[in-house]
């Protein structure tokens, strides 16, 4: 109920000129604001039409300043198009996940003293790299959730505990799930940062849930001139579909960097329980993980195993990155393709930044082939 109250009233404040002058007078506060244009095309191999998207992000919102641990956060988002050569918005052409409309996107209560935070209300939540809960950032709509969330972090331990009602999806969509979500970091041992964590998901009104408990340890070591990193993870997954199914999840990496320049080799393997059901992170970032064509979503019943490169600089202010991915299914091996990404970014100042990026997914199986374009301007305040 107190998510509902605190949406709703963030609503009519952020609605009314008027209402919102007369309730925020003379209280200090700022009026954070984000806004991104973006330029996307999406080829896929299939029947429909490319698709071609000029869509604008806007977040408005105003945060209170701190009154004793306690802070008042309020936001809206909007997406518009100008140019909506793409599904959802016209029908016959390939998707862009950018659907346009408006709403609440953090409505939020929070308490901080010392080291312990709490946060409620609809907001942003991001667990680690966001592989099993984050908030979908690369999209327009950014995923958010209606939740309870305590933190404690001192001494170089992070705890980490929400509970979570309702999920506010990238397509505007809302999803009611029962979910905790506890996570235990340790980032002062010798060998790096250990991080445990439990993410127990139950989509309510339907015969789904995934139980994921997993273990990961990340670090970093200096060499001379070179830094070396590295990467271990595994988790294992308890869910429903036509019956209880088990999966593994492992993740390795390792690479270096001399000059300014990093190469990392890595396998992110979503596993498969005898090809009836695939390792499945429901609340996750995706984008970020198995290439950024989104060809692996959703995983399949066979599994997903993903061997990439990646080489990451920064030139004259401009960081640039080029990944290769390697795909096949967990169960069996079968190939599944590959993919290339190409990213620049480039920040003007503190305030306006831009990129470039692209997607290109050469498919082998029953897949079709991928090419996706970005190109953006972003401008916070």
């Amino acid at each position: 109920m107190i998510f509902k109250l605190s949406s709703l009233a963030s609503a009519l404040l952020l609605a009314s000129p008027v209402v919102f002058s007369q309730s925020f007078d003379g209280i200090p506060g700022n009026f954070p604001a984000d806004f991104r244009l973006r330029y996307e095309t999406n080829d896929t191999d299939n029947l429909t039409k490319s698709a071609t998207a000029l869509t604008l992000r806007s977040r408005i919102g105003y945060e209170t300043d701190n009154y004793s641990g306690l802070k008042a956060l309020a936001e809206i988002e909007d997406v518009r198009s100008v140019i909506d050569d793409y599904a959802p918005e016209s029908s016959g052409y390939d998707p862009v996940a950018d659907p346009v409309n408006t709403e609440i996107n953090r409505a939020q209560l929070s308490y901080t003293k010392e080291a312990l935070t709490a946060v409620v209300g609809r907001q942003r939540i991001i667990l680690d790299n966001a592989r099993f809960i984050g908030n979908v950032g690369w999209r327009q709509n950014e995923q958010t959730y209606d939740a309870a969330l305590l933190q404690y972090k001192k001494d170089g331990l992070g705890v980490t505990y929400a509970y979570i009602n309702q999920v506010n999806d990238i397509n505007f969509s809302e999803r009611d799930i029962t979910g905790h979500a506890l996570n235990l970091a340790f980032d002062k041992l010798s060998a790096g940062k250990l991080v445990t964590y439990a993410y127990l998901v139950d989509i309510d009104d339907s015969d789904l849930y995934y139980d994921t408990y997993g273990v990961s340890l990340a670090g970093q070591k200096s060499l001379d001139d070179i830094k070396v990193n590295y990467l271990a993870e595994i988790a294992t997954q308890s869910a429903y579909k036509n019956g209880d199914k088990d999966a593994i999840y492992y993740h390795v990496e390792a690479g270096a960097t001399l000059q300014g320049v990093n190469l990392t080799l890595g396998n992110e393997t979503l596993g498969s329980d005898d090809g009836e059901y695939g390792f499945q992170t429901p609340l996750a970032t995706k984008h970020a993980f198995n290439g950024w064509a989104d060809g692996f979503l959703l995983t399949k019943d066979d599994g997903l195993s993903d061997s990439y490169v990646r080489v990451s600089g920064n030139v004259n202010g401009i960081k640039a990155l080029v990944a290769y991915h390697e795909y096949s299914t967990d169960k069996g091996g079968d190939d599944l393709g590959s993919e290339l990404n190409l990213q620049l970014l480039y920040s003007f100042n503190k305030n306006i930044s831009s990129g470039l990026k692209y997607a290109g997914y050469d498919a082998s199986g029953n897949n079709s082939d991928i090419d996706k374009f970005w190109l953006w301007c972003g401008l916070s305040f």
